[in-house]
Order: C-alpha cells, then structure tokens, then sequence
C-alpha cells in the first residue's frame, strides 16, 4: 500500500478515536506521531515548532480570547434576561411574538456574546418556561431556543469566522462582512417559518396578553426597549463598524468590544471582583481549548501532508464528476454528516485545511467558500445524536420536556438551514456584494 492511501488510513483512525470521546487535541497529535513515526521517521517533526510557533505568534488569532472574554462579561451583565422580557412584552400581542422575540434575541446576543451554550442555557432558562406556561408547543419552543441560540456561529463577530479565516486564509473582516447578509437571510427565514405555522396551526404559537407577562404598563415600553437595545447595538457597532471601514484590524477591534463589554457591565452594576475572576478563568480555559486543538490539528495537518495525503485527495475531489459543483456538493455534504458527530472545532481543523487548498487550485472564491463552510457548521449544533445545543437545551428544560420533542422541534430548523445553504451556493452574489461595496466605499 502506498504511503498517500496511508494518510488516508490515518485520517480514518482518528475519527473512531474522536467518536469514542478522546479529548481532540492529544487524539491528533498521537495520530501523528505515530503514523509519522512509522513513515516519515521522527527527523520529520522537526519542522513541527516551527509549524507551532506560527500559531501562537498569529496576531489574528489573538482576537480570540478578547471576543470570548466580551461575549462572557456581556453574558454576565444581565443583557439576556432584560432583551427577553422586553422583547416579549413588544412582539406578545402577535401570533408566535414569544417565538419571534426569541429568533431576534438570539441574534443580538450572538453578535455580542457569541457563546452558543450560554446563550441556549439562559433562553432555556428564562423563556421556555414562559412559552409552555402561555401554550406553546413543546417542539416549536424548543426547536426555537436552540436554533436561535446557535446563531453566534454565523453572526459576526463569530469565533468560528476567525478560526476559518485563518484556516483558509482570506481576511477575517472581509469574512465578517460577507457573513452578514447571509446571516439576516437565516434569521428572516427563522421568523417566516414561525409566522406561518402560527397562522396556520394558531394553537401552537398563540398570541399572548401583554398583562400576562408584566405588571408594567405599555407607556414604558418605548423606552425599556431604547434603554435595553441602545447599549448592545453601540457595541456591536462599534466592533464591527471598526473593521468594516477599516479603521481598525479584527483583533484590534475585539480588544474595543472587550473594553465596552467591561464598561457595560459596569454601568449596569454587574462588574464584580467574582464576575471579573470567573470571567477570566472560563476565557483561560476555553482559549486553551482551542489552541491545544489548534496545535494537535498542525501536527496531524503537516504529517497527512508530508505522507502526499493531500495530493491523493485533491486528485480524488478534482475528478469527480461535474467540476467545482461536484466538489462543493461533495465538501458540503461531508461536512454535514460530519456535523453529526464531531465538533465543529474538530472539522475546522481537521477538514477544512484538506478542502481549502482544493477549492484554491479549482479557482472557486475561498471567501465564498468559508461562508459557506460556516453555514454549514452551525447545523453541526443541532443535529443529533450530538448536537451540543440539544444537550445543553435538555439540561435545563422542565422535566415535561422529552429529548424527541426537542429533537422534532429543531428538524424545520436544520431544514431552513439546509436551504439558505443552497440559496448562498446557487447565487454567490449574496455572500460577496457586501465584501465588494465595502471595498470601493474605502477606494481598495
């Protein structure tokens, strides 16, 4: 057998390995280590701290830790618990308000905090209850929550945009800006979804008494409003603004967006010396996730390649029937049965780096193709049987609340996700005019 199908031998035993629960970052780089052992010799790593040293010196991927650090004080600053009630009490009168109010929550906290297992475990918290309480159908409620909550894999600035843009090479304010319009597109087709089986099945989303849900009279929800979205929406601004219009690099401007996210809570009397310690250690602990992760993919990247596994591979993905398309349906699809069982860490540093240098020599637009990738990894939450958001929904949800319920509530989700998917594959156009407006507004 030839050294190249070995690579592809190594590949195959690492993803049983994942399955079975070995921690990612020691599974790859004792895959590595020893199929690169046995087949390159051990003089081949070498060339590995160098490979390392390039990462931890990346100056992008410092953005990092200061957007999970932003993501979790906002998360601490009660921003969630107060843009649920007052959204609620604004969209209650109307079939699905409760719903809807949770599709648009979901994506102010994702363009904030951007912590999926946060943002599902505090809309569990807080307005499931609230949706059963007032009638909802257990599956469209759960099916809501957890959609709505995995939006930070998609809404700028998002953690796994950085880490594809870096994976694939293509600058990650462009990558921001090409994400939202498809994002928006996902979110609307979320509330037309909801807006039509409250229409047509009233029963399970009904319209609900403002009088029901507080005490408070509708003079004062002008202004709760003003006073609960002003702030969040200054932030987002300001970051994403930033890099947009070029006045400040990705990391620049997350540095910004933790500065604010400290002022915030501040303002609003949440910035303890407790907060500020769990803050930092939870940042600590998942940037070292990710970096530990990141080192294991390198070493398992440079050995799969140094065996010709990518060169065996791209003749594999180039031959196939149908050109570019036939490669990008085949990438897509393998990227979502994937989804099933792996983390989308895992993909992004396992896959993505073998897909990325083929779309590049088949000449296809690799901002494009990461939005696309992005678009699909987000389903990766809520697939199951490990879709993460499932478990962290079912954790907190009553005991009234079966897993097959949440499991037939997040099916319509996935499915419209599954559709844009296609619509940003069918017309590209979509994705890129954002990227290329923003481009001649600054003359480049």
């Amino acid at each position: 057998m030839e050294m190249e199908v070995w690579a592809l031998v190594m590949f195959a035993a690492a993803i049983p390995l994942l399955l079975l629960g070995y921690p990612v970052a020691f599974t790859l780089g004792a895959v590595s280590l020893l199929f690169g052992g046995v087949f390159l010799d051990m003089d081949f790593f070498d060339l590995l701290p160098m490979r390392i040293w390039g990462v931890m010196t990346n100056f992008t991927l410092l953005a990092v830790p200061l957007f999970i650090f932003m993501g979790i004080i906002l998360e601490k600053s009660g921003i969630a618990e107060e843009l649920l009630e007052t959204m609620g009490l604004l969209f209650s009168r109307v079939r699905g308000g409760l719903a809807i109010s949770i599709v648009l929550v979901g994506t102010l906290l994702a363009a904030t905090t951007g912590v999926v297992g946060a943002t599902v475990v505090t809309m569990g918290v807080i307005a499931l209850p609230v949706l059963l309480k007032h009638g909802y159908h257990a599956p469209l409620a759960t099916g809501t929550i957890a959609a709505s909550g995995t939006l930070g894999q998609i809404v700028p600035p998002s953690i796994i945009l950085i880490l594809l843009g870096d994976v694939i090479g293509v600058p990650v304010g462009q990558l921001f800006s090409a994400a939202i319009t498809p994002a928006l597109i996902l979110v609307g087709m979320f509330i037309l979804y909801i807006v039509i089986v409250a229409w047509f099945r009233p029963e399970t989303a009904p319209a609900i008494d403002r009088a029901l849900l507080s005490q408070e009279g509708s003079e004062n929800i002008g202004w709760r409003i003003i006073q609960c979205m002003l702030p969040p929406l200054v932030l987002v601004s300001a970051v994403l603004g930033s890099i947009f219009f070029g006045i400040a690099s990705p990391t620049e401007s997350a540095a910004v967006g933790a500065l604010g996210a400290l002022l915030l809570a501040a303002l609003r009397k949440r910035l303890t010396l407790s907060a500020l310690q769990e803050t930092t250690r939870k940042t600590t602990a998942l940037t070292s996730m990710v970096f530990l992760i990141l080192i294991g993919a390198t070493a398992f990247g440079l050995v799969f390649r140094g065996m010709g596994g990518d060169m065996l591979l791209e003749e594999i993905l180039t031959e196939l029937p149908g050109g570019e398309w036939g490669f990008l349906a085949i990438s897509m699809l393998l990227i979502f049965l994937l989804g099933f069982f792996l983390d989308f860490l895992e993909i992004c540093f396992i896959v993505v780096p073998i897909l990325a240098p083929i779309a590049a020599g088949m000449d296809i637009n690799l901002l494009w193709f990461a939005v696309l990738i992005a678009m699909n990894l987000q389903t990766s939450f809520l697939t199951p049987p490990f879709g993460f958001s499932l478990f962290y929904l079912k954790a907190v949800a009553p005991k009234t609340v079966k897993i097959t319920q949440i499991y037939r509530g997040i099916i319509p989700f996935v499915v419209i996700q599954i559709i844009v998917l296609a619509l940003l594959m069918l017309f590209p156009e979509l994705t890129l005019w954002l990227p290329e407006k923003l481009d001649e507004l600054q003359g480049l």
